[in-house]
């Protein structure tokens, strides 16, 4: 008799491919959806209508409008995170490596949609402790990259730094205030001028001059 163990086997996995693919579909639309009317505006039906699906539907795969929201931002982390390691365990010198890590931060421009799901996050984490803890994650990761990188400067000699940790989070906070500024004023600051300042303050917190990094 014909052995059914492979098939049904082959049927879970079809099963859990398909609700894989049916969970991104609905992170993905959160995130359209997030990026039109902000995450305090977003409802479920909203998204349930931006995917053409039932509420139901939407709440057999996630619970609450806050598990999706977690799960899409996460998505959105744990993709950023992974490209932050890489410039950092990369190659070339420290001013390098440093300086790729300030440009990748620094959105592409204006209308950067990691950085205005990130900013809109922002003003929900006052209100929503699930994001609170999402953006602290985002930011501790952000800040343990710079202080990776200008350790290592430190040990190979390349940089003069005493405070590698509180070099890291003078320049998270600088960068945050001027990428607030320059999403909403960009005819005030430029991205140009965003990354000089992020150069020149970079350049004094590891006791170089700026014209060891790149130029504009």
């Amino acid at each position: 008799m014909r052995s059914t163990e492979g098939t049904a086997e082959g049927t879970r996995g079809s099963r859990a491919d398909q609700a894989d693919q049916r969970r991104a579909e609905l992170l993905e639309a959160a995130r359209r959806v997030v990026l039109e009317r902000g995450i305090s505006s977003t409802r479920v039906a909203d998204i349930a209508k931006a995917t053409n699906v039932s509420g139901g539907l939407i709440h057999y795969h996630f619970a609450t409008k806050d598990e999706l929201i977690t799960a899409m931002l996460r998505t959105t982390i744990d993709t950023e995170v992974a490209r932050l390691k890489e410039l950092v365990r990369g190659s070339g010198t420290a001013v390098e490596r440093l300086d790729r890590v300030l440009r990748f931060y620094i959105p592409r421009s204006r209308t950067d949609q990691s950085w205005l799901l990130w900013i809109d996050a922002f003003a929900a984490g006052l209100r929503e402790k699930v994001v609170q803890d999402i953006l602290l994650e985002l930011e501790t990761a952000w800040i343990g990259s710079v202080e990776q990188v200008v350790r290592a400067g430190v040990e190979s000699g390349e940089f003069v730094c005493e405070d590698p940790a509180g070099a890291a989070e003078r320049l998270d906070g600088m960068l945050d205030g001027l990428i607030i500024r320059y999403t909403l004023h960009p005819s005030v600051l430029s991205r140009k001028r965003l990354l000089e300042h992020a150069r020149i303050a970079a350049s004094r917190e590891v006791g170089l001059p700026r014209s060891a990094f790149p130029g504009p």
